[in-house]
């Protein structure tokens, strides 16, 4: 592939991996990669099943979850979402997770966008689901899980965003959706 700059952009051949780690959610491994110029280097690589969010408007309201997160060692608020099973829909997964975190259920889903989280080292690819059709639910947190949901303005939203309380990419992009669907009436 041409960069405009006449350097061809490479496809780094993968010469040996090996595993470090199996867990619940992720696995880690490292991969031995060949460069163009013949030497070899290492990528650390994160393995992960994906996810999907739910962008869920109630009368003009955001849904979203207020949660403790231990890697970032403090409360974040967050639209709903969570890890997909193994073989299981995207959009399956974003109704259930709704419904169990919120205890409300969408009528209708619509596909916002799917992304990579984190590309230079993950591949967990995450399904953004906008839905301003909800109804009341059965909330079914996790045994581990803790949070509490709540509704709020774009006002909220904005401010939580500065101050840092909500700082997730997922939410972040439902945000700017959000004020793109009010705006524009599209999604």
């Amino acid at each position: 592939m041409d960069t405009g700059d006449n350097k061809p952009i490479w496809r780094e051949e993968t010469i040996h991996s090996k595993p470090i780690f199996q867990g619940r959610v992720i696995s880690l491994q490292v991969d031995t990669v060949a460069l163009p110029d013949g030497k070899e280097a290492t990528r650390e690589i994160v393995r992960h099943p994906g996810a999907s969010a739910v962008m869920g408007l109630m009368d003009g309201k955001l849904l979203v979850v207020d949660q403790y997160r231990k890697p970032m060692d403090k409360f974040q608020i967050e639209i709903p979402a969570g890890k997909l099973d193994a073989g299981e829909d995207p959009m399956e997964a974003a109704a259930r997770e709704l419904e169990e975190e919120t205890g409300y259920r969408a009528k209708e889903l619509k596909l916002v966008s799917a992304f990579y989280t984190s590309p230079g080292f993950a591949d967990e690819k995450l399904y953004l689901y906008f839905s301003d059709q909800l109804e009341a639910g059965e909330q079914r947190l996790d045994e581990d899980e803790d949070l509490r949901v709540e509704a709020i303005t774009m006002e909220e939203a904005d401010a939580y965003i500065a101050e840092g309380r909500i700082s997730d990419a997922k939410t972040i992009l439902a945000v700017y959706a959000w004020k793109l669907y009010v705006n524009t009436g599209k999604i």
